[in-house]
């Protein structure tokens, strides 16, 4: 779970899958959202389109290397953690894999204690990212505090607007489909259906109104949020 109790969407790209099956079981059975990527040209559309909180990439994939899902992921701007599973240790491979962007790597035979040790420590370190003030325009998000801001006039959210607006602030500019919406928000005893999303989504572009940051809505797609050019993330 990430620390604002939303569900975190791992994205593993294995071709074997008896080992993305075994994974992907135990993920989930953790409380993970969990999507399988059978090849490596099947994971890079899934990265560009669904933008995952975390990508677990075999090195050996099909179609296209995990290396090269990296790279491209890395060219897009894209921050998503990822993780790398190979078989090789030598440790040229290792340092290339970091140079490349991997914030991560295991090497094969993998223990799911270590796997989900390693996931872990990198949703801390996306949090301690996340932990900052976000500017977009004239309106001001304190990640760390949930609290909002439109020039000096604090904003009146509730927890679930709250929700959907930090959601939308850290993916801007971004389509966020209805779906991703009902996964991210569901609790175990709160289901969130299609029409709670409109309307938490129509009750925030009531209260963002006088800052000029606008939710847009792509038809059968999703929504965004429009982030103005100049907007800026701060330290905490």
């Amino acid at each position: 779970m990430t620390e604002n109790n939303g569900i975190m969407h791992i994205l593993l790209a294995e071709d074997d899958s008896l080992l993305a099956d075994g994974l992907a079981r135990a993920l989930r059975q953790s409380g993970y959202v969990v999507d399988w990527a059978r090849d490596g040209i099947e994971a890079d559309a899934c990265l560009g389109e669904r933008n995952p909180d975390l990508a677990i990439l075999d090195l050996g994939l099909p179609g296209m290397g995990g290396s090269e899902v990296l790279r491209r992921l890395r060219e897009r701007g894209q921050q998503i953690p990822a993780l790398i599973i190979t078989a090789r240790e030598a440790v040229n491979e290792r340092v290339r894999l970091l140079d490349l962007g991997a914030d991560d790597y295991l090497v094969k035979p993998i223990s799911i204690d270590e796997l989900e040790a390693r996931i872990r420590a990198l949703i801390r370190r996306g949090t301690a990212v996340s932990e900052s003030v976000v500017q977009l325009g004239r309106l001001r998000l304190d990640m760390s505090g949930k609290r909002a801001w439109i020039d000096s006039s604090s904003v009146d959210l509730t927890a679930k607007e709250w929700e959907v607006l930090e959601y939308l602030a850290l993916r801007a500019n971004k389509i966020v489909s209805k779906e991703q919406f009902m996964d991210s928000l569901c609790s175990m005893d709160h289901a969130i259906t299609p029409n709670a999303v409109e309307k938490y989504i129509s009750r925030l572009r009531i209260k963002l109104a006088p800052s000029g940051t606008t939710i847009r809505t792509v038809r059968g797609l999703g929504y965004y949020l429009e982030a103005p050019n100049e907007s800026v993330k701060q330290p905490p």
